[in-house]
C-alpha cells in the first residue's frame, strides 16, 4: 500500500505514517554490514531536474546496495570509505565507468583494489561518437542523395546487426548509408569489432585483439577514431581487467531503473533521506545489518 493508502485506512495523517516508515528504514538499512564486501559497482543517477544526482554502490555479490551518496563528483563517496575502514573490508575490485572523479577516489582509498571500466560504458561512450559523426557528415555533406541516405539512419547504426528489422529493410538501409560514405564506413565497422574485446577466452588474446583495434581506428585517419583510440589506449589496463574480474555496472543500471520507476510511482521525493533509504531497502532480503 502506498503511504496515502495506509495513512487513510488507519485515520493517521501522512507524515506520521512516513515518519514511522522512515524510522523502521533507518533502523534496518541506515547502517549495511560491509566487512564482506569484495567487489562493488559504483555509478551515479539524476534525480531531479537541474543536474541533482546521487552517487549509488552496490555489492556486485549480493546485489545490494550498500551507499548512496550526495551529489556524483568523488567527495560523494567520503563517508561510504570511512565505513568501510571501520568494517576492515577488503575490496578487490571496483567497476564503473571511465569518471576522473570516482577513478580519483578509488585509487586514494582502495589503492589495492583492481579497476574494472564497465564495457557497457564504453561501447556507449563510441555510440555517442559515432552518433556525432553522421551528423557532421551530414551538414558537411552538399550531394541531396547523401543527406537523404543518412537522414534517419542514427539508430540503425547504433542497432547490433542481429537486431536489424528486415521487415523494415533496415539492413539495406544501413547497407546503403555505409556504401556512401567511407568515414561512417569504418566507424560503424571498428564499432562492431570493439564489442569483441570483451568476447575472448583469456586476457592474453583479448590484449592483442584490443592492440590491433587501437591500431586500426589509428590508420584510418579519421579524426574522431584516431582520438578515440588514444582515449580508449589510457584506459587499457582498467578494460583488460575484466578478464580478472568479470563484473561491470550492468546490474547496477538495472537497480537505477528500478530507483527511477521508484521515484515516478512516489511522484518525487521531498526528503532526499527517506528516499534514499527508500532506495537501500530495494534489496531487502539480501542485506546483513549491523548488530
Amino acid at each position: 500500500m502506498t503511504i496515502q493508502d495506509v495513512a487513510r485506512h488507519l485515520g493517521i495523517s501522512w507524515d506520521t505514517i512516513k515518519e514511522i516508515q522512515k524510522r523502521d528504514l533507518t533502523k534496518r538499512f541506515s547502517r549495511p554490514c560491509l566487512k564482506n564486501v569484495k567487489r562493488i559497482a559504483i555509478d551515479e543517477i539524476s534525480v531531479r531536474k537541474g543536474h541533482r544526482y546521487l552517487t549509488v554502490v552496490l555489492d556486485m555479490d549480493t546485489g545490494a546496495v550498500i551507499f548512496v551518496g550526495d551529489g556524483k563528483g568523488g567527495d560523494a563517496l567520503d563517508p561510504f570509505w570511512q565505513r568501510l575502514r571501520r568494517a576492515r573490508a577488503k575490496v578487490k575490485a571496483v567497476a564503473m565507468d571511465m569518471s576522473p572523479a570516482y577513478i580519483s577516489a578509488v585509487l586514494d582509498h582502495l589503492p589495492d583494489a583492481t579497476i574494472v571500466f564497465d564495457h557497457f560504458h564504453v561501447i556507449k561512450l563510441f555510440n555517442d561518437k559515432l552518433s556525432d559523426l553522421r551528423r557532421d557528415l551530414y551538414r558537411e555533406t552538399k550531394e541531396s542523395l547523401q543527406k537523404a541516405v543518412l537522414k534517419g539512419t542514427r539508430w540503425l547504426l547504433l542497432k547490433n546487426p542481429e537486431n536489424l528489422d528486415p521487415d523494415k529493410k533496415e539492413k539495406e538501409r544501413l547497407a546503403e548509408a555505409l556504401k556512401l560514405n567511407e568515414p561512417l564506413s569504418c566507424a560503424y565497422y571498428l564499432k562492431e569489432d570493439l564489442r569483441q574485446i570483451w568476447a575472448q577466452p583469456n586476457k592474453e588474446i583479448a590484449e592483442r585483439v584490443f592492440t590491433d583495434w587501437i591500431k586500426r581506428a589509428q590508420a584510418t585517419g579519421i579524426k574522431m577514431l584516431k582520438t578515440f583510440a588514444k582515449t580508449l589506449a589510457a584506459y587499457k589496463s582498467g578494460i583488460l581487467a575484466y578478464y580478472d574480474y568479470p563484473i561491470s555496472s550492468g546490474p547496477l543500471e538495472g537497480t537505477n531503473n528500478k530507483i527511477k520507476t521508484m521515484k515516478r510511482m512516489a511522484y518525487g521525493f521531498r526528503d532526499m533521506e527517506f528516499f534514499k533509504l527508500k532506495i537501500m531497502a530495494l534489496h531487502e532480503a539480501k542485506y546483513a545489518l549491523v548488530g
